[in-house]
C-alpha cells in the first residue's frame, strides 16, 4: 500500500510541475510518468484518463492554496492588513519561483482557465468553484472592513470580485512578461477598487 501511495503522489507532483511549466493540452502520459519515475501502469490504477489527473492535481493545489488564504484572512489582523498580507504573500511566492526556475509561473488556475476552459466542462466548472471561494473569502473580509467604517463599498461581492480579478491580471501581467514588479501596485489598487485610504502612519512611527 505504502507504494502505491507513493507512486500516486510522484505522478501528482511531475504533473503539477510540468502544467505550471508547460500548460496542460501539451502534456502525454507517458511523459508525466516518465518524469514521475513510474510506469504507465501505475497512471492508470490512480486516474482514468489526463482529465482526471487534471482535476486532482487542480483540487490538491487548491487545498493548500486555500489553507494558506484561510490563514491570511482570518489572523485576527484589522481587514485591510490582512488582504495587504495576502497580496503581499501572492507576491513573495511568484518571486521564489522566478528565482528558482527563471521563470514567473503565474497562478495555476488562471493559467488552466486561459487554456482549457472552453476545452472541458469538468475543469471549467471546478475553476469556476474555486475562483467563486476565493471571491467568497475576500468578500467576508470586505464586509469587516465596511462595518469597521473602512472602505466605501456598497457591493461588497462585486467588490471582491474586483479584487480577485485585479489580483490575477496583475499575476498573469507578471507571467507574460516575467516580471514581478507589477505585483508591488496590488495593495495601492485594492485600495482604489474598495474606496479605502492607506492606514495613517502615526507621527514618529
Amino acid at each position: 500500500m505504502g507504494r502505491t501511495s507513493d507512486a500516486r503522489e510522484k505522478i501528482l507532483t511531475a504533473a503539477q510541475s510540468l502544467i505550471e511549466l508547460r500548460g496542460y493540452s501539451a502534456l502525454g502520459v507517458a511523459e508525466i510518468c516518465k518524469t514521475a519515475g513510474v510506469p504507465k501502469g501505475s497512471f492508470y490504477y490512480f486516474f482514468e484518463s489526463k482529465e482526471a489527473l487534471a482535476l486532482a492535481v487542480i483540487d490538491e493545489h487548491w487545498a493548500i492554496q486555500r489553507r494558506d488564504w484561510t490563514r491570511v484572512l482570518t489572523d485576527g489582523a484589522p481587514p485591510l492588513e490582512r488582504l495587504r498580507q495576502l497580496f503581499e504573500e501572492t507576491e513573495a511566492e511568484q518571486r521564489e519561483g522566478q528565482q528558482s526556475c527563471g521563470t514567473v509561473s503565474g497562478c495555476m488556475f488562471g493559467n488552466l482557465t486561459l487554456e482549457m476552459s472552453n476545452q472541458t466542462e469538468a475543469i471549467r466548472g471546478r475553476l469556476q468553484e474555486i475562483f467563486d471561494a476565493q471571491v467568497a473569502m475576500v468578500e467576508a473580509v470586505v464586509i469587516e472592513a465596511r462595518e469597521r467604517g473602512e472602505v466605501g463599498v456598497t457591493d461588497t461581492h462585486e467588490a471582491a470580485r474586483s479584487v480577485v480579478a485585479q489580483l490575477e491580471g496583475q499575476v498573469l501581467f507578471a507571467k507574460l512578461y516575467n516580471n514581478t514588479s507589477s505585483l508591488g501596485m496590488l495593495w495601492t489598487n485594492c485600495l482604489a477598487l474598495l474606496g479605502a485610504q492607506p492606514p495613517q502612519v502615526p507621527v514618529g512611527a
